[in-house]
């Protein structure tokens, strides 16, 4: 009979190892390092919508528009960002699933001003992380809040929200997480500090153009704020989650005249050159002019 309980306990504990082993791997895997992705240096932005289309009111592109417009990233690009978890972002990753692309996505979490859609922002963070967890062979690293914290967003979050969202989503899933925000939020560490110690990595929005820049000195503009951006920050890894050159200009918000397609090629050419050479992520904003 002892023998008989011996073997039973044995058995329980072999079990409960076994379990508690599972675990621990679970707990323990690796998360996957968006800079160390091949062919990831030279990504792109891409939201898909249409003449007519609008995320405010529930239009969006179909799945055939997405994979028209995929099959054209492609051949490029290897990597896409995106920018909300909604519908679009399903129907982007399920194309992207179905046909087999060779495309990884860096997911969106949109978040709006609060507190008016602190909801908004709670289910936005759900399927975020949803559809993280489901696609998880696609999505490499999920960006939570896009330009939130800079002091002109129309869509401010209060900046312990941010951290708790992002700490929210870093507990459910096995990518790297970080938000998206202009180079001088993150170098003013009074205001960034907190964020900086939250976020996997930081992902930089830098436009020499809306800082009065054209494009004659607009490489070495842009060369100098990611050079203060890795000296103010020397411990964490930099992507550039947005940077472009606008292909048409009205207005005084940039330097005179700044915008054109031939001034847009030359910082695209240059820009994809520092990327290759430097292995450093850099998203081109963006794959299409939206309405």
């Amino acid at each position: 009979m002892s023998k008989i309980i011996l073997n039973i306990l044995l058995l329980l504990f072999l079990l409960l190892f076994s379990t508690c082993s599972n675990k621990n791997e679970e707990i323990s895997e690796p998360k996957i390092n968006i800079l160390d992705e091949d062919n990831s240096y030279w990504a792109i932005a891409y939201s898909g919508y249409r003449k007519g289309q609008n995320p405010q009111e529930k239009i969006y592109p179909t799945q055939d528009q997405i994979k028209e417009d995929l099959e054209i990233i492609e051949q490029n690009w290897n990597l896409i960002r995106t920018y909300g978890a909604d519908q679009h972002a399903y129907d982007i990753l399920q194309v992207i699933k179905n046909e087999k692309l060779n495309i990884k996505v860096m997911l969106g979490i949109w978040l709006d001003g609060e507190p008016e859609y602190i909801e908004d922002n709670k289910n936005q963070i759900a399927y975020g992380t949803e559809l993280a967890n489901e696609y998880k062979d696609i999505v490499i690293a999920i960006n939570v809040g896009n330009e939130s914290q800079v002091h002109w967003s129309d869509h401010k979050v209060p900046s312990q929200n941010l951290v708790s969202y992002i700490k929210e989503v870093q507990s459910k899933v096995n990518v790297p997480v970080t938000t998206a925000d202009t180079w001088d939020y993150w170098t003013n560490l009074e205001k960034s500090q907190d964020v900086i110690n939250a976020v996997d990595f930081l992902a930089v929005h830098i436009y020499p153009m809306w800082g009065g820049v054209d494009i004659d000195n607009a490489f070495n503009s842009k060369s100098e704020v990611y050079n203060k951006i890795v000296s103010t920050i020397p411990n964490k890894k930099i992507i550039i989650s947005e940077a472009g050159w606008a292909s048409y200009t009205v207005g005084e918000l940039h330097a005179p005249k700044a915008g054109s397609e031939e001034k847009q090629m030359i910082y695209y050419d240059q820009l994809k050159k520092w990327a290759d050479e430097n292995k450093i992520t850099v998203f081109w904003f963006e794959a299409f002019d939206e309405p």
